[in-house]
Protein backbone atom coordinates (compact mmCIF):
# COMPACT_ATOMS: atom_id res chain seq x y z
CA UNK A 1 0.00 0.00 0.00
CA UNK A 2 1.34 3.41 -0.95
CA UNK A 3 1.08 6.42 1.32
CA UNK A 4 1.37 8.94 -1.50
CA UNK A 5 -0.07 8.92 -5.03
CA UNK A 6 1.83 7.32 -7.88
CA UNK A 7 3.04 9.46 -10.77
CA UNK A 8 0.28 10.44 -13.18
CA UNK A 9 2.05 8.90 -16.20
CA UNK A 10 4.92 6.52 -15.37
CA UNK A 11 6.09 6.67 -19.01
CA UNK A 12 6.90 10.38 -18.59
CA UNK A 13 8.89 10.02 -15.36
CA UNK A 14 12.32 11.57 -15.94
CA UNK A 15 11.13 13.60 -18.94
CA UNK A 16 10.11 16.78 -17.08
CA UNK A 17 12.44 19.80 -16.88
CA UNK A 18 15.00 19.75 -14.12
CA UNK A 19 14.62 23.44 -13.34
CA UNK A 20 11.16 24.13 -11.92
CA UNK A 21 9.66 26.22 -9.13
CA UNK A 22 10.27 25.17 -5.55
CA UNK A 23 7.42 24.90 -3.05
CA UNK A 24 4.48 27.21 -2.74
CA UNK A 25 1.07 27.45 -4.28
CA UNK A 26 -0.80 25.66 -1.47
CA UNK A 27 -2.74 23.29 -3.80
CA UNK A 28 -1.82 20.46 -6.15
CA UNK A 29 -3.45 18.73 -9.08
CA UNK A 30 -1.15 15.86 -10.07
CA UNK A 31 2.04 14.16 -8.96
CA UNK A 32 4.29 13.88 -11.99
CA UNK A 33 7.27 12.13 -10.38
CA UNK A 34 9.31 11.81 -7.21
CA UNK A 35 12.86 13.16 -7.31
CA UNK A 36 15.93 12.27 -5.30
CA UNK A 37 18.58 14.93 -5.61
CA UNK A 38 22.21 13.80 -5.29
CA UNK A 39 25.16 15.94 -4.21
CA UNK A 40 28.80 15.02 -4.94
CA UNK A 41 29.97 17.18 -2.01
CA UNK A 42 27.94 14.85 0.24
CA UNK A 43 29.30 11.62 -1.21
CA UNK A 44 27.29 11.04 -4.40
CA UNK A 45 29.28 9.97 -7.46
CA UNK A 46 30.48 13.02 -9.41
CA UNK A 47 28.86 12.38 -12.78
CA UNK A 48 27.97 16.02 -13.58
CA UNK A 49 31.29 17.90 -13.14
CA UNK A 50 30.54 18.74 -9.50
CA UNK A 51 26.91 19.75 -10.05
CA UNK A 52 24.03 18.16 -8.21
CA UNK A 53 21.61 15.97 -10.14
CA UNK A 54 18.52 13.86 -9.52
CA UNK A 55 16.95 10.52 -10.30
CA UNK A 56 13.21 10.33 -10.91
CA UNK A 57 10.78 7.64 -9.75
CA UNK A 58 7.12 6.82 -10.30
CA UNK A 59 6.42 6.07 -6.63
CA UNK A 60 7.42 7.59 -3.33
CA UNK A 61 8.43 4.16 -2.01
CA UNK A 62 10.96 3.65 -4.82
CA UNK A 63 12.39 7.13 -4.30
CA UNK A 64 12.63 6.68 -0.53
CA UNK A 65 14.36 3.29 -0.85
CA UNK A 66 16.87 4.78 -3.30
CA UNK A 67 17.58 7.82 -1.10
CA UNK A 68 18.13 5.63 1.96
CA UNK A 69 20.47 3.21 0.23
CA UNK A 70 22.79 5.66 -1.58
CA UNK A 71 25.26 8.29 -0.37
CA UNK A 72 24.78 11.98 -1.06
CA UNK A 73 21.01 11.84 -1.43
CA UNK A 74 18.33 14.21 -0.19
CA UNK A 75 14.93 13.03 0.99
CA UNK A 76 12.54 12.53 -1.96
CA UNK A 77 10.64 15.53 -3.32
CA UNK A 78 7.41 15.42 -5.30
CA UNK A 79 7.22 17.15 -8.66
CA UNK A 80 3.65 18.40 -8.80
CA UNK A 81 1.51 20.03 -11.44
CA UNK A 82 -0.56 23.01 -10.39
CA UNK A 83 -3.17 23.98 -12.98
CA UNK A 84 -3.87 27.05 -10.83
CA UNK A 85 -2.69 27.95 -7.36
CA UNK A 86 -2.71 30.40 -4.47
CA UNK A 87 0.25 32.74 -4.17
CA UNK A 88 1.16 34.51 -0.91
CA UNK A 89 3.35 37.45 -1.98
CA UNK A 90 3.38 38.72 1.60
CA UNK A 91 2.22 37.11 4.85
CA UNK A 92 -1.56 36.84 4.94
CA UNK A 93 -2.09 38.32 1.45
CA UNK A 94 -3.33 35.66 -0.97
CA UNK A 95 -3.70 35.86 -4.74
CA UNK A 96 -5.46 33.38 -7.04
CA UNK A 97 -3.10 32.63 -9.94
CA UNK A 98 -4.69 31.00 -12.98
CA UNK A 99 -1.51 29.73 -14.52
CA UNK A 100 -0.09 26.26 -14.94
CA UNK A 101 3.23 25.50 -13.26
CA UNK A 102 5.48 22.69 -12.13
CA UNK A 103 7.00 22.83 -8.68
CA UNK A 104 8.94 20.57 -6.34
CA UNK A 105 7.29 20.02 -2.98
CA UNK A 106 8.25 18.28 0.23
CA UNK A 107 6.34 15.02 0.03
CA UNK A 108 4.46 15.74 3.26
CA UNK A 109 2.60 18.54 1.45
CA UNK A 110 0.76 15.78 -0.46
CA UNK A 111 -1.14 15.03 2.73
CA UNK A 112 -3.22 18.07 1.81
CA UNK A 113 -6.24 17.07 -0.26
CA UNK A 114 -5.93 17.33 -4.02
CA UNK A 115 -7.43 20.53 -5.45
CA UNK A 116 -11.06 20.32 -6.51
CA UNK A 117 -13.16 22.83 -8.44
CA UNK A 118 -14.30 24.25 -5.08
CA UNK A 119 -10.99 24.45 -3.19
CA UNK A 120 -9.79 27.86 -4.38
CA UNK A 121 -13.24 29.52 -4.58
CA UNK A 122 -14.00 28.28 -1.05
CA UNK A 123 -10.65 29.65 0.14
CA UNK A 124 -11.47 33.13 -1.19
CA UNK A 125 -15.15 33.05 -0.22
CA UNK A 126 -16.38 35.71 2.23
CA UNK A 127 -17.87 32.74 4.14
CA UNK A 128 -14.51 31.00 4.57
CA UNK A 129 -13.53 30.09 8.13
CA UNK A 130 -11.32 32.56 10.00
CA UNK A 131 -8.36 30.27 9.31
CA UNK A 132 -8.70 29.85 5.53
CA UNK A 133 -5.77 27.44 5.52
CA UNK A 134 -8.05 24.84 7.14
CA UNK A 135 -9.76 24.54 3.75
CA UNK A 136 -6.47 23.56 2.15
CA UNK A 137 -5.71 21.13 4.95
CA UNK A 138 -9.05 19.39 4.47
CA UNK A 139 -10.26 20.48 7.91
CA UNK A 140 -13.08 22.81 6.80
Amino acid sequence: MTVYPKAKDPDLVGEYPGLVKSGGGFVWDEVLEYRVWRHPHDGAPDTEDGDHYYYAFATYEEALAYSQSNHGCEEPLALVLQEEYIDEPEPGKYVHVKERRLTEWPVDFLKRPIRTDKTIPDFFSPHAPSNRLDILRGLA
